[in-house]
C-alpha cells in the first residue's frame, strides 16, 4: 500500500497568493480614494461656522464679509477641525486648507466654498457652490475658486 499525502502543491499555493496579490492591488487604490473622500467630507460641516454670519450679511447688506474679522470669526489658523488647519473668508468666499489629520495626498491643499446669489433679491437665501460644481442656474457664484484637491477626491457635490 502506497501513502497518499493530502495537501496542496507548492505550486497551488503560488497561485492562491498571485491572485491574492492581484485582488490587493486593485482595492487598495479604491478604499484610499473613499478614505480622502471621508476626510473631505467630515470636514464640510465646520463652513457652517462661516456660512451663516455671511448669508446673514448678504441678507442685511447686500454686501459679503471681507475677511474672517468681518464675518466674526477668529483668524484663519484659529478655526480649525481634525481635518482643517484653516479656514478663511475672503470677499464672502470660503477656503478650507487640509492640514492636522486629514490624509497625505490632500494635506496643504485647498477647497473653496463660494456663494451663489441673486442679485436682485436678497431674500432668496444664499446657495453654496463646493468646489468646482456647477452654479445653480439663475444664480450668480461669487468670489475666486482655489480649489486645487484632484476631482477624484472630492465628492460629487463638489465636482
Amino acid at each position: 500500500m502506497k501513502n497518499r499525502y493530502a495537501g496542496f502543491s507548492a505550486m497551488e499555493m503560488m497561485v492562491v497568493v498571485a491572485i491574492i496579490a492581484i485582488l490587493a492591488m486593485i482595492a487598495i487604490p479604491t478604499s484610499m480614494g473613499r478614505i480622502i473622500k471621508e476626510n473631505v467630507v467630515a470636514a464640510l460641516p465646520l463652513a457652517d461656522a462661516a456660512k451663516e454670519p455671511i448669508a446673514a450679511a448678504w441678507k442685511t447688506t447686500k454686501t459679503l464679509p471681507a475677511d474672517n474679522k468681518e464675518a466674526g470669526l477668529p483668524a484663519p489658523e484659529k478655526v480649525v477641525s481634525n481635518f482643517i488647519s484653516a479656514l478663511e473668508v475672503q470677499n464672502g468666499v470660503i477656503h478650507m486648507t487640509f492640514g492636522n489629520k486629514a490624509h497625505s495626498k490632500i494635506k496643504g491643499k485647498v477647497l473653496t466654498l463660494r456663494p451663489a446669489v441673486i442679485e436682485e433679491s436678497q431674500a432668496v437665501p444664499i446657495a453654496w457652490v463646493c468646489g468646482n460644481a456647477k452654479v445653480p442656474d439663475q444664480m450668480a457664484v461669487k468670489g475666486e475658486n482655489r480649489t486645487n484637491i484632484p476631482d477624484e477626491y472630492l465628492p460629487i457635490l463638489c465636482r
